[in-house]
This record gives structure tokens, C-alpha cells and sequence, in this order.
């Protein structure tokens, strides 16, 4: 039993050290069979780099792309050839992109611009760069180190090019980018219809002041016309009112103005071409300030044909006072305003006050024509004027239109949607919105037949009154005559034929001068009145030629006509 033990013990250890010689016997084949693999793979490497460097060296000066395959191979080499391998790079990209912008030059027939040219020559020079001997030997075709100092110098080279190329790119990317042109043009067209704004607005204040200032040569004469007055009172005596005045059967007209030279021409253009003149008289009235320069030149120069002329100040009818005329009221509330936010002695000194005097005077003589039936109670029919107007035919024909019950005869203006009531009046606000057509056809003032009967009938001026009150704040309409107008003649205004009254010689310098030759009446409204320097030469000759030259003053005073 013991033997059998111990035999058993012997065998199973015999088997166990056999086993174990096995296993090493089979990790020392393995490690074998790895050495000999890398020594062999090793080899391989070693006797092919040569010839493996040689024809990438072939590659490279074949062709671009081979360089690069030989300077991945030779970086671990040369660290000189990375930083050549960057600029070689970089000079590759921007021939790419500066070819890129030639192409498209050519696509946009640009092919004899200097941009293509300049593109043209820096692509071939990016190229040449890389051809010159002293580059080609110590930098491309040498399989050593690469010499420091040249290499300096190629990539000099290449960078002086490659800031042209991107200051020449950045010139020129507006030209090819179309949205950068696009976003460029927006911004021109935004900056000159800026500029134009201001242009216009600069334009339209300067005529303004030039419109609204009095001359040098006006001041001067009234300043004479005044001056004469004071020198003979004996020649300038009040006249007793003529009969004439108050004459129904004969044509009056009214002209509301403070221009003295104005005032003549208007009325020495309707005498001129009246065919009987002697029925013809003219109501004028002025400020208190003209009212005496405007009756010496009247007497001194008295209209032919014997014409009838009445001359009167604004002042001289009792009734225009605040506590009947909406107008004076509103200007008193506003002097009263006036006063408690400026001291007078100081706007005085400013000359504010003076202005403000002056808006008065010169809106009260404008809505004075609002007026007219209780200024001339004994009148049937009168011809309203402006003093901007010239006459060039008879207008006794003006009487004799049948006005159909209808109180005023004017010239309308609109065409298509313009100088419609929607232009002049304030339709958002309810009262003008319920009663009044935004689509209603705008006529002129200036030339305007008056029925007085039948505004006596219809009330106009209460009407008129009744608006003005509601317009205290001014919210229905801004400001002038002709909104007033509109609304208190509304569906009471006969059109007259376009041909009695022409309009626009005071802005407009396209009016056909057939049309002008064949009205009866031209208007110079706007700013450009023929009596100024800025007036428009083609018309100016049309009033000159009814201006008194024969009158001392006016060459006294170097009026120039």
C-alpha cells in the first residue's frame, strides 16, 4: 500500500515537470518567431529607404504633388524642410485663389481690366518663384540640409507676394461678391436720398427766405412813394368815393396785397387788355403800413383807359374784430400766449415780436376774402385776384358764365390722385371723415368768380366761421386759405375751363408755352415770384412787360426788370 503511495507520488510528479517543459519549450519558439519577424521587417526598411527617398525626390520635380509625398518622408531628416513644406503651402493656396478670381473676371468680361491683368501676373509670378536657380538647386532638388539664408530669403519672397495677393483679393471682393455689391449699392442709394433730403430741405428754406423777404428794391420804393407823400400833401388829398365804386353793372375786382409794384401789373395787365376799360375798377387793399405808398402810386401813375381804382386799408372795415373774425381771435390767444413765455423787451430785441406782427397782418389780408359779400354789400358778382397773376385777355367773359346757383367759379387742379380734398384736410379726424369726400377734386385759388348773391344765400361765411372755430387746434387742417376754402365751398364750386386760369409759373418750368399763350390768366404761385432774383427766366418777361418803366422810382431804385 505504502509502495503504491510513493509510486503513484513519483509518477505524478514526473508528469507535472514534463508539462512544464512543454509550455517553455512553446513561449521560446513564439518569442523566436517575433525576433526573427522584426529583424527581417527592420531589414526591409533599411534597404529600401534610399531608393524609396530617390523617387519621391523624382516625384517632386515632376510635379507639386510629389514634393509634398518626398517632404513627409524627409521631415524627421531636416526641421528647415517643415517650415519650407508651410510656405510652399501657403504660396499653393493663394495661386489657387487668386486663379480663381482671374476665372471669374474673364466669366464677367473683364478680360481688359487692369484686376485681371495684375491677377494674371501674380499667379505667374507665385510660379516663377519656385523656378529660379538659386531656389531650385538649394531648395527642391537637394536631398541635404536646406541652407538657412535662402530659405529666409524664398519665403521673404513669397510673403511680400502673398500681401499684394490679399490686399489686391480684398480690393476687388466687393467686385465679384454680389452680395457685397448689392449691400454696397443699398447703402449708396440710402446715403443720397439722405443727401438729396437735406438738399431739398436746405432748398426749399432758402426760397422760403427768399420768397417771404422784401427786396431791396421794393423796400426803396415804397420808402420813395412814402417820402413823396410826406414832401406834397397837397397833391395826395383824400378823394370823396366814387359812384363807380358801388356800381353793380360794372366788373370789380378785388386784390388784397401789401406789394405795391404787384398790385400795378395786375391791374395794368387787365386794363391793357380789356376792350372797354373804362368799366372795369379795382378794389385793393393793403395794411396800414403800404396803405399810403399804395395810394401815391396811384396818383402818380394813373390807370389808363379810365380804369377806376379804390384803394383802402384793412383796418377801415370795423367789422373785421376779434369778436366777429374766428382768425383774429385765435392770433389774439396765441399774442396772449406769446406774451407770458417771452418778455417783451426781449422779444423785441429778437425780433420775434416783429414777426409775429407781420404772420398777422399777412393772414388777415389772405382771409380777408372770406369777406367779400360783407365788404361790398351793394356788389352782385366780383373777380377775386391774387397779386402773383397777370391778365392776359379780357375777362368780362367770366361775368357772363352761368354759375347754376353755384357760389364760386374756379379752375380745378387735380389729376389722377393728386390735389385731392384728401391732400389738404386731415381725414382721420372724425368731423372732416363724416361730411367731406377725400376723393373730391381740388380747384385754385388765385382767379376765383365770386356770385355774392348766392353767398349771401348759402351763408359761406358762417360756414367758414363755424370750421374755423372747430379748427382752433388746428387738427382739422394745418394752415393757409385754400383748406378753408375748399371746405366752405364744398359742392358749391363751378369748373371753369383750365384755359381762364393756368397755374404753376411760380415752380414749375415745364409748362408748355402754348398753354401759357392761350390763358387768359398765368399764375406765378410758389416761391419763384417774378419780382425776385430767383423768379424763372422763361416766364419773367411775361409780367416785366406790364411793369410801369416810365415811373421814376423804379429806375431810381434799380428795379430790375
Amino acid at each position: 500500500m505504502a509502495v503504491a503511495i510513493r509510486g503513484a507520488r513519483g509518477g505524478g510528479s514526473g508528469g507535472v515537470g514534463a508539462g512544464f517543459r512543454s509550455f517553455f519549450s512553446y513561449r521560446i519558439f513564439v518569442s523566436a518567431m517575433f525576433s526573427l519577424l522584426f529583424i527581417a521587417t527592420a531589414t526591409v526598411l533599411l534597404t529600401t529607404r534610399p531608393s524609396t527617398t530617390h523617387q519621391h525626390s523624382q516625384r517632386f520635380r515632376s510635379g507639386g504633388n510629389a514634393y509634398m509625398h518626398r517632404t513627409f518622408v524627409a521631415l524627421n531628416s531636416d526641421p528647415l524642410k517643415t517650415r519650407l513644406d508651410l510656405i510652399y503651402r501657403q504660396a499653393n493656396d493663394h495661386i489657387t485663389l487668386v486663379k480663381a478670381y482671374a476665372a471669374y473676371a474673364r466669366k464677367l468680361k473683364l478680360d481688359i481690366s487692369r484686376q485681371l491683368k495684375m491677377f494674371d501676373d501674380l499667379a505667374k509670378n507665385f510660379s516663377d518663384i519656385t523656378s529660379k536657380p538659386s531656389y531650385k538647386s538649394s531648395l527642391f532638388e537637394t536631398d541635404g540640409n536646406l541652407d538657412e539664408d535662402v530659405l529666409r530669403q524664398f519665403e521673404k519672397e513669397v510673403k511680400d507676394r502673398v500681401k499684394f495677393a490679399r490686399l489686391l483679393i480684398a480690393e476687388s471682393k466687393e467686385n465679384y461678391d454680389n452680395q457685397l455689391k448689392i449691400q454696397k449699392l443699398k447703402d449708396t442709394i440710402f446715403a443720397v436720398r439722405e443727401l438729396l433730403g437735406k438738399a431739398k430741405k436746405n432748398g426749399a428754406f432758402a426760397s422760403s427766405i427768399a420768397a417771404k423777404s422784401i427786396p431791396k428794391s421794393l423796400h426803396c420804393l415804397a420808402m420813395r412813394l412814402v417820402e413823396e407823400r410826406i414832401s406834397h400833401p397837397e397833391k395826395y388829398k383824400e378823394d370823396l368815393p366814387k359812384s363807380e365804386f358801388e356800381d353793380p353793372d360794372l366788373y370789380h375786382y378785388a386784390i388784397f396785397s401789401d406789394n405795391v409794384i404787384a398790385v400795378s401789373v395786375v391791374v395794368r395787365s387787365v386794363v391793357k387788355n380789356a376792350e372797354e376799360p373804362w368799366k372795369h375798377v379795382f378794389h385793393v387793399v393793403t395794411d396800414r403800413m403800404n396803405l399810403a405808398a399804395m395810394k401815391v402810386w396811384f396818383k402818380m401813375r394813373p390807370v389808363e383807359g379810365g380804369a377806376h381804382v379804390e384803394v383802402r386799408a384793412l383796418e377801415d372795415y370795423k367789422f373785421m374784430n376779434s369778436a366777429y373774425v374766428p382768425v383774429l381771435r385765435q392770433f389774439e390767444s396765441a399774442k396772449q400766449r406769446f406774451y407770458l413765455e417771452h418778455k417783451m423787451e426781449n422779444a423785441t430785441k429778437d425780433g420775434s415780436y416783429m414777426k409775429f406782427r407781420y404772420l398777422e397782418h399777412m393772414s388777415m389780408l389772405n382771409h380777408l376774402r372770406f369777406y367779400l359779400p360783407e365788404m361790398y354789400p351793394k356788389l352782385h358778382k366780383i373777380l377775386f385776384l391774387d397779386d402773383d397773376v397777370v391778365v392776359q385777355k379780357d375777362l368780362t367773359g367770366l361775368w357772363k358764365i352761368d354759375l347754376s346757383g353755384k357760389v364760386n367759379g374756379a379752375v380745378e387742379t387735380c389729376f389722377g390722385s393728386f390735389h385731392r380734398f384728401s391732400q389738404y384736410l386731415n381725414f382721420s379726424h372724425p368731423l372732416i371723415r363724416e361730411r367731406l369726400n377725400p376723393k373730391a377734386c381740388a380747384w385754385a385759388y388765385g382767379m376765383n368768380i365770386f356770385d355774392l348773391d348766392a353767398w349771401r344765400r348759402k351763408k359761406c361765411t358762417e360756414t367758414y366761421h363755424n370750421w374755423q372755430n372747430l379748427n382752433v387746434d388746428r387738427a382739422l387742417w394745418k394752415s393757409g386759405t385754400l383748406p378753408p376754402g375748399l371746405i366752405t365751398f364744398y359742392s358749391l364750386t363751378k369748373s371753369l375751363d383750365k384755359s381762364w386760369h393756368v397755374l404753376g409759373l411760380g415752380y414749375n418750368p415745364s409748362i408748355s408755352m402754348d398753354v401759357i399763350n392761350n390763358a387768359a390768366v398765368i399764375h406765378y404761385n410758389g416761391n419763384m415770384k417774378p419780382w425776385l432774383d430767383i423768379a424763372m427766366n422763361q416766364y419773367k418777361n411775361l409780367w416785366t412787360k406790364y411793369v410801369d418803366n416810365d415811373m421814376e422810382f423804379l429806375q431810381t431804385c434799380n428795379f430790375g426788370v
